[in-house]
């Protein structure tokens, strides 16, 4: 395996790192600027919205540009994005700063996946470009806790500190070690769009979207559940992001596993199963510390276990179109995650963040309802029967 590939993988964790970053420290955020929760949480949402919308078309626009190039000159956009964000004194100029990051970060995320599979050998491609979304996966439930270690010791502004020295590092590591890597030509926007004619493919990305849409409604707003619900602050939260994190990050091996033993299908389903009952019971654990992790942490697991399983199930589904579908499948995560910072945010404004695991345990529900309908096989009829 190429070394190069394991850079991309830091280059992709540090890009990622910066979408839920912020979602530990919300409250902290909210005072600071002066605003509500919910508003504060649409900082993730607009990223989140912004990340699955840019990255195809930005790849599109940029199809003639050399990749070293495009990642470098996209990496010094994406460090602008930040210093906005650290030197923010409003609202609506962190909101910049969010938007900025977001389509950088996009771009950049859709780079390393292209690039991985082109600096291995053909043999280790799949390896590489699995690599890289682990890089991401995992950026995307340890960003959290580190976010929240470094707000609660320094304030709200010093998690961009880091992600704007480590993106410097980036440019840095690109420029000196990656070599010239010449791009290939893009799938047109249409051409990705137009297979979600097929009723399976259609189902099987919408599960993806309500998935991650039930995990964001609670998760996303989780340090304030704690503090509400259970007494929690400071180290105390920062404790169970990490447990959190560490069963994530372990749940995309676990359910890889389960699909490769059990298939595809079956594996979706019961880890959707398992995972929507976990959010139900979370409000109820609240009581006793170790029933609470237990269940958080059956959570985490089961939050980026469907994730392997529902890869490979589109690739089986639609081998054709394997490349576009994982594009597509990117861009549902992170609406999904949009659209449950969004769900979140109306709840706690309008109820209390108590409500937030039922709204989000509804959304799985409605998930698993998506799973059903992309297995369900239409029956065929016999060919008497056809011809009459």
């Amino acid at each position: 395996m190429d070394k190069r590939v394991y850079f991309l993988m830091i280059v992709s964790f540090i890009v990622g790192m910066v979408e839920l970053i912020i979602g530990g420290i919300l409250d902290l955020i909210a005072d600071d600027l002066q605003i509500s929760l919910g508003k504060a949480g649409l900082l993730i949402t607009i990223f989140s919205l912004i990340f699955a919308i840019a990255g195809p078309v930005l790849l599109i626009a940029t199809a003639g540009v050399e990749r070293k190039r495009l990642t470098i000159v996209s990496l010094f956009v994406f460090l602008l994005g930040n210093i906005v964000t650290l030197f923010s004194s409003t609202y609506m100029i962190v909101f910049l700063g969010r938007i900025i990051s977001a389509m950088s970060g996009a771009l950049l995320i859709i780079l390393c996946l292209v690039m991985a599979p082109t600096i291995v050998d053909p043999k280790y491609r799949g390896r590489a470009i699995g690599l890289v979304s682990m890089g991401v996966s995992g950026s995307l439930v340890l960003g959290v806790p580190l976010g929240l270690m470094l707000g609660n010791a320094f304030g709200w502004r010093a998690p961009f500190v880091m992600i704007s020295l480590l993106t410097v590092l980036s440019i840095v590591g690109v420029f000196f070690f990656m070599e010239r890597v010449e791009p290939k030509p893009s799938i047109p926007i249409g051409k990705q769009l137009a297979t979600l004619k097929s009723r399976k493919i259609l189902f099987a990305q919408s599960t993806t979207f309500l998935f991650l849409a039930g995990h964001t409604v609670l998760y996303a707003y989780l340090t304030p559940f704690l503090k509400t619900t259970m007494g929690m602050e400071g180290t105390a939260i920062s404790v169970a992001y990490l447990v959190f994190g560490v069963a994530a990050v372990s749940g995309g091996g676990f359910g890889g596993t389960l699909a490769d033993i059990f298939g595809t299908k079956r594996t979706i389903l019961v880890v959707t199963v398992i995972f929507g009952c976990a959010i139900f019971a979370i409000p109820y654990t609240t009581f006793a510390m170790p029933v609470f992790l237990v269940v958080m942490i059956v959570w985490g697991m089961m939050s980026w276990a469907v994730s392997p399983a529902m890869q490979s199930y589109l690739i089986e589904s639609s081998p054709e179109t394997s490349d576009i579908q994982q594009s597509l499948n990117n861009s549902a995560l992170h609406l999904g995650i949009a659209f449950g910072s969004v769900v979140g945010g109306v709840v706690i404004e309008h109820t209390s963040v108590t409500h937030n695991a039922t709204v989000g345990g509804l959304l799985v529900v409605l998930a698993l309802g998506t799973a059903l309908l992309s297995m369900h096989e239409k029956k065929q009829l016999p060919k008497k029967q056809e011809q009459l």
